[in-house]
């Protein structure tokens, strides 16, 4: 895999969970449009990015990194598990 610029890594990024979603859902499926960049960057020849969906209350999110010396790609999934505020130490 080789990737042309930012544009092109954080689609990429996008279709590569769209089709992991809809690998594991049996009931929602999703398009590109239900998919947003939370946070990319680039850092020499690797690229890093941060995606998740528009879907309701399923708290996925994903993490790609490219690693341009090896021209691959490697993908994490993660599920929002608890959200808590704090206010004290």
């Amino acid at each position: 895999m080789i990737i042309t610029g930012m544009a092109h890594f954080q689609s990429v990024c996008k279709k590569k969970l769209v089709e992991w979603y809809n690998s594991q859902s049996q009931n929602e499926k999703i398009d590109l449009s239900n998919v947003f960049v939370v946070w990319s960057c680039k850092t020499l020849q690797n690229y890093k990015c941060l995606v998740s969906t528009t879907v309701s209350g399923d708290g996925i999110y994903a993490e790609y990194t490219y690693n341009g010396d090896k021209q691959e790609l490697y993908e994490d999934i993660y599920r929002k598990v608890k959200n808590t505020c704090h206010v004290e130490e």
